[in-house]
């Protein structure tokens, strides 16, 4: 029987004893944790994780009572409110799995998970070691998910993004430790090699060289053994995988040029380049490095969403005492007093005060917007210049921040299909690639074997297809942070794929092209000795004691500087109030025995009407600009709207639309995009985001308009967090220099290759020259995928 355990391939101890019958063998075990993972494995029907996996399995701890318990506490409502989003009855979290090593590991923990029957879908990404779980959290508790993961060796947690901070700023400090290791022992075997290339060591003992090889060999050897080892892993892993991956050609020339110089120094027989090896790691590193920060810079705006909250927040008990305490803290119906200066710590109602509030990091609009009471505000927003008291309404994965976190996460994790196309390519690349290296090695063999080795290094690391990879993903990865930026959130990883194939727009009505609330379309004056500013100061001011949606066609007007008194509200009539020389009063024509019109309203002094007021839902300021671009780019632009009045038709022949369908039902409009779609058309539909829902199932893009509803619940693909419609021309723009970037990006990719390639072939490009070309070419591709982030 084997000395090593079959799970984790650690040493058995001497005098344990202990086996699991794993595909009819049995197969020794180095202690009770990893027995149990083991029989757990083969008791589920799960062995070709065996079969499957790259690396070792991890060490197996089994858990203490204090660690079960601890897993437990993530079954509290109060903890959970920070981590699990729940949609109807589905609940949702993502986890930091430790231990996930290989594709064969996300294939365990998928298997694992599944087998539970709440559990509806498992995403578990192998490169940042989470986990995305949705789940029914009413019939399982989040521990028996953790539990279950524990029984197979992973301990897993809920992810939060001061870890994610963590885990890069380690990353970081890895790639500076393995750079400072590789440039230290380059510069000492460089001196070497310079001193024996200028004959500085000429005239001295043969021995002597041969001991300046054997040093350069130990200072190499860290390098290669430590700074050069993830490409090497990499490359192995891969293979395991059946995948091809960019690492294979680079770890065959550094590996490949390290082990000939090796046998040169034992054999003391041809030369060695040890200094090329080792500036070839190093100038490696700096181009993964480089490449990692600029990565950094293009995902740094999602990361830094979270850390817009504050860590305090000033609650006020019921006694009308202030209390500071943690923002996480923060409950349900909580009373919270923010002072000018101060950031929202979670979304709320306004219940006392009024101020103006910064919510650029939403919706990209810096100008500061108005609060009253009764207004929501949202966390992560800055309060400008008033004292208020909120009432929290959202906390914890439901505040309107951490929905966008959470969906401009979930669209960049899902792949596109140009992104999947590429990587085939790349893969197809590397095949090839490894062919070529091999008919050029055999061929240099053929006229000159002393330049045939580092001829074909200079093939395999020139034309690495690295750049190709790079090309989509960072393009992507700056157009969502562009767009979240500017306050468009992309829900869907098809969207900027989908914007350049749009040949129709579809829009409704109300809220969309127009305001979605009256504003004052007309003033007719009956009595002439008030002028039109009096009577508007007037209106204005008996309308701010009320809660009418035609009241807030005033608010644009200065209420006048009077004091009423006996204000009142009178049902289905208006509003009445005094003071000391006359009566006043607001509301519905006829009211006091005056002519009927069909005006909405009329005001009336002592009882006698002297204005009337026509409203009317006003097109939004941007709608004609957007309709004139969007023809003007040769894209049909339609309305949907389920008013029957002719309001419909008024405003299409102002914004001079293509057409106009008037009283929709839902499934109307559900027709119009499906009948337009059979007619070859790609069709984006903008509505607002509710009650369009069956309309935005049929349309190949959907658009939502949004002014901080639940946005998960949104079944849009794209929501304008501002409404504003000036975004979706901004939207076109971005996924077009998205496409032209993409495009850039792989014609750079396949010039740097095409060319390098015959010219790495011939021998005109020396190793340490393909390393900075290679590097070169991923850096170039990244940096013009950043000018996305300057749009």
């Amino acid at each position: 029987m084997s000395n090593s355990c079959f799970h984790c391939l650690e040493s058995v101890p001497n005098g344990f004893s202990a086996s699991v019958i794993i595909d009819d063998k049995a197969q020794p075990m180095c202690c009770i944790g990893c027995q149990a993972v083991a029989q757990n494995i083969v008791d589920q029907g799960m062995t070709d994780y065996y079969k499957y996996r790259t690396v070792r399995a991890g060490k197996v701890e089994q858990l203490v009572p204090e660690q079960l318990a601890f897993i437990k506490s993530y079954d509290n409502e109060d903890i959970q409110d920070e981590f699990i989003a729940t949609n109807d009855s589905i609940s949702e979290v993502l986890l930091s799995v430790e231990g996930i090593t290989c594709a064969a590991c996300a294939w365990l923990i998928e298997k694992q998970l599944l087998n539970l029957k709440t559990v509806k879908r498992v995403d578990v990404n192998t490169s940042t070691n989470r986990a995305m779980i949705q789940w029914d959290k009413t019939s399982t508790p989040l521990s028996e998910i953790i539990t279950s993961l524990a029984k197979i060796g992973y301990k897993a947690y809920p992810f939060q993004s001061d870890i994610e901070a963590q885990q890069k700023q380690q990353t970081a400090k890895a790639y500076i430790r393995r750079l400072g290791v590789a440039g230290l022992m380059t510069m000492q075997v460089m001196m070497f090699a310079f001193a024996m290339y200028f004959g500085m060591f000429s005239g001295m003992d043969s021995n002597f060289e041969q001991y300046f090889r054997w040093i350069s060999l130990v200072l190499a050897s860290p390098v290669i053994l430590y700074s050069a080892l993830p490409f090497l892993t990499n490359a192995i892993n891969g293979l395991k995988s059946k995948q091809l991956n960019m690492d294979l050609p680079v770890s065959l020339a550094i590996f490949g040029a390290y082990g000939a110089s090796c046998y040169a120094t034992f054999m003391e027989v041809g030369e060695v380049y040890f200094e090329s090896v080792c500036m070839f790691t190093f100038l490696l590193l700096l181009g993964k490095y480089l490449e990692f920060r600029a990565r950094l810079k293009a995902s740094e705006f999602t990361a830094n969403l979270q850390k817009l909250l504050p860590l305090t927040a000033r609650t006020i008990n019921d006694n009308g005492e202030e209390l500071i305490i943690a923002a996480k803290k923060l409950k349900l119906n909580d009373i919270v007093l923010i002072k000018a200066g101060e950031t929202i710590p979670a979304d709320g109602e306004l219940v006392k005060g009024k101020t103006t509030v910064d919510e650029s990091m939403m919706t990209g609009e810096h100008q500061p917007v108005t609060k009253f009471v009764g207004h929501n505000v949202y966390a992560g927003c800055v309060n400008h210049d008033g004292v208020i008291e909120i009432k929290i309404n959202k906390i914890g994965q439901n505040t309107l921040l951490n929905q966008i976190i959470r969906l401009q996460h979930n669209a960049l994790t899902k792949r596109p299909k140009l992104v999947e196309i590429t990587d085939k390519v790349a893969q197809w690349f590397i095949a090839s690639l490894l062919i070529f290296a091999s008919i050029t090695a055999i061929g240099w063999y053929q006229i000159a074997p002393e330049h045939a080795f580092w001829i074909t290094i200079s093939v395999l690391v020139a034309t690495c297809p690295c750049a190709l990879s790079l090309a989509i993903p960072t393009a992507l990865t700056c157009a969502v942070a562009t767009l979240t930026r500017k306050g468009i959130l992309i829900k869907q990883a098809h969207v900027l794929e989908t914007l350049s194939q749009i040949t129709l727009f579809a829009f409704d009505k109300t809220g969309t092209l127009t305001q979605g609330k009256f504003s004052l379309d007309a003033v007719d004056i009956l009595d002439k000795q008030y002028t039109k500013g009096q009577i508007l100061e007037i209106a204005a001011m008996l309308e701010s004691y009320s809660e009418h949606p035609i009241a807030s066609a005033f608010n644009e007007f200065t209420p006048a500087q009077r004091t009423f008194v006996d204000v009142e509200i009178h049902p289905g009539l208006g509003i009445s109030a005094q003071d000391d020389m006359n009566h006043y009063a607001i509301g519905k024509s006829g009211w006091f025995d005056s002519k009927k019109t069909n005006a909405q309203a009329s005001l009336y002094i002592n009882k006698h009407v002297v204005a009337r007021f026509y409203f009317v839902d006003k097109i939004k300021k941007d709608a004609k600009q957007l309709v004139d671009s969007l023809q003007s780019q040769k894209l049909t632009c339609h309305m949907l709207t389920g008013d029957a009045s002719d309001a419909g038709q008024k405003i299409a022949k102002q914004l001079k639309l293509n057409s106009v369908q008037s009283g929709c039902s839902p499934k109307d409009k559900q027709t119009a995009v499906e009948q337009w779609a059979s007619q070859n058309e790609v069709v984006a539909m903008v509505g607002d985001g509710v009650n369009d829902s069956p309309v935005f199932a049929s349309a190949h893009l959907s658009i939502a308009m949004e002014t901080g509803a639940d946005i998960s619940k949104n079944s849009a693909d794209v929501v304008l967090l501002n409404s504003d419609l000036a975004s979706i021309d901004h939207l076109l723009n971005v996924a077009k220099q998205t496409r032209r970037i993409i495009k850039q990006n792989l014609a750079l990719s396949l010039l740097y290759n095409g060319s390098i390639l015959p010219l790495a072939a011939l021998g005109l490009v020396a190793p340490w020259m393909a390393v900075i070309g290679m590097s070169a070419s991923s850096i170039i591709v990244i940096c013009n995928s950043l000018r996305l982030l300057k749009l």
